[in-house]
């Protein structure tokens, strides 16, 4: 585990409007869905591209 206050978060728009705290890691991917879950391969899929638009302070 890291020191506490590590992590630096970034605030992401929701479908509804709303905001949540993702860390700055994740700031450009999502987690993938249940159905998006492997490629075609069968390998595991970690990380999809997020949308500029929903990262806050990025004009698109």
């Amino acid at each position: 585990m890291g020191k506490t206050g590590s992590v630096t978060w970034v605030k992401i728009k929701n479908r509804r409007g709303g905001y949540r705290l993702v860390p700055t890691k994740w700031q450009n991917y999502k987690k993938p869905g249940p159905n998006q879950k492997y490629t075609s391969d069968g390998k595991k899929r970690r990380r999809i591209p997020r949308k500029p638009k929903s990262i806050l302070g990025v004009k698109s």
